[in-house]
């Protein structure tokens, strides 16, 4: 996958030589599945959670977090498209897999992925962006240092900024 930024211990990467593809993209293995097609083609062993996959899967924006509680022990990564940057569904997919659900592998986000959401998208619980191909991924990676104060709950900061503050008030005395 081109024009792919990942964290890595927290600073952002340009990774050249991805080899995970997009089902669309017919161009070999391993590949990022919507649900259904990779259910399909996943062995019994998968399915119950006793092996790792091959296959990545792809969550779509009418696709609930929920139905991966029983695949994640297999799962290498997860995909979560944003058909239209003006779709926020995957924002909160995201949030709802890291908190909710536990995920801790590399969580991606594909499709129409721009600089300006990437601070979002990293408070979220992203930690791998597949910028848009017609974008510069060196501008892109510009992105990530767009928030310098965080007033709500975030995945990299479940307190929000008001109560950050008063347990700073309540250390000094």
């Amino acid at each position: 996958m081109n024009n792919l930024i990942r964290l890595i211990d927290g600073q952002a990467h340009i990774v050249t030589g991805d080899p995970w593809q997009l089902h669309e993209a017919d161009q070999g293995e391993p590949l990022i599945l919507p649900l259904a097609a990779w259910r399909e083609r996943q062995p019994v062993e998968v399915l119950e959670g006793r092996a790792m996959s091959a296959d990545a899967l792809l969550l779509q924006v009418d696709d609930e977090p929920q139905a991966l509680q029983p695949f994640l022990a297999s799962l290498p990564l997860i995909a979560i498209e944003f058909p239209s940057f003006r779709d926020g569904r995957g924002y909160s997919q995201a949030y709802l897999l890291r908190t909710r659900l536990g995920w801790r592998g590399e969580l991606r986000a594909v499709g129409d992925v721009l600089r300006d959401q990437l601070a979002h998208m990293r408070q979220c619980g992203f930690d791998a962006f597949a910028v848009r191909a017609d974008k510069s991924v060196e501008d892109a990676i510009k992105g990530l240092q767009g928030l310098s104060v965080l007033y709500g709950r975030s995945v990299i900061e479940p307190r929000p900024l008001f109560r950050r503050g008063r347990q700073k008030e309540e250390s000094k005395s």
